[in-house]
């Protein structure tokens, strides 16, 4: 029997999907919705078209790190068990082949043996790839518990500010230069924390 090499990839975490997402004004409230920023100059006003740097919100919202922490947690399990099934699969394949090199075994029991190891072989990859989908999907639905939750706030936030879009911005796309007072990111991330912190509160209260 041919051994073959066991090499899976897992997902990394550090991924992250792109949010293609504008979020347009909701509210009717007549208030300015001036933001402050640390920049002397005329803050962001109603009307104004922002901007929030979305990579920093996904690295210091609370909730995306509470909720990587636990996609981090288990993909570690799961390639932890894949490590050990891998080994284990390694070291009856290469037991085997001594045994087959020393003349251990009759032409018929190393057939047998060999059919068995394929089969073991085939039910690894089987199972290799079920947990890399399983992985697939637990960062897809973190991702989109994260969409859903960063939308809920802005629409609710920009329904007091008034502004005319806001427009989520990473990795320099697809505002490439702007005034720094229309970034209103740390405004945001304030919120998105302060609102997470509170419902979380609340969940473990009950």
């Amino acid at each position: 029997m041919k051994q073959t090499p066991l090499v899976l990839s897992i997902i990394s975490l550090v991924a992250v999907a792109v949010f293609g997402i504008l979020f347009f004004t909701t509210g009717k409230s007549d208030g300015k919705g001036a933001v402050a920023t640390e920049e002397s100059g005329v803050a962001a006003q109603k009307g104004d078209i922002v901007y929030i740097d979305l990579d920093r919100i996904l690295m210091e919202y609370d909730m995306a790190n509470d909720l990587r922490s636990v996609v981090e947690t288990k993909v570690q399990n799961i390639q932890a068990e894949i490590n050990r099934r891998g080994k284990k699969l390694e070291t009856d394949v290469k037991s085997f082949q001594e045994k087959i090199d020393k003349g251990l075994m009759t032409r018929s029991v190393a057939e047998v043996q060999s059919q068995k190891l394929q089969q073991q072989e085939a039910e690894f990859n089987n199972y290799a790839a079920q947990k890399q989908q399983e992985i697939q999907e637990e960062q897809l639905v973190m991702m989109n518990q994260l969409g859903d939750a960063i939308k809920t706030y802005l629409d609710n936030f920009n329904a007091e500010k008034q502004y005319a879009m806001i427009l989520t911005n990473q990795g320099g796309a697809p505002v490439i230069t702007a005034d720094a007072n229309l970034d209103i990111t740390d405004v945001v991330l304030a919120g998105l924390n302060e609102e997470y912190v509170k419902n979380k509160n609340k969940k473990e209260d009950k």
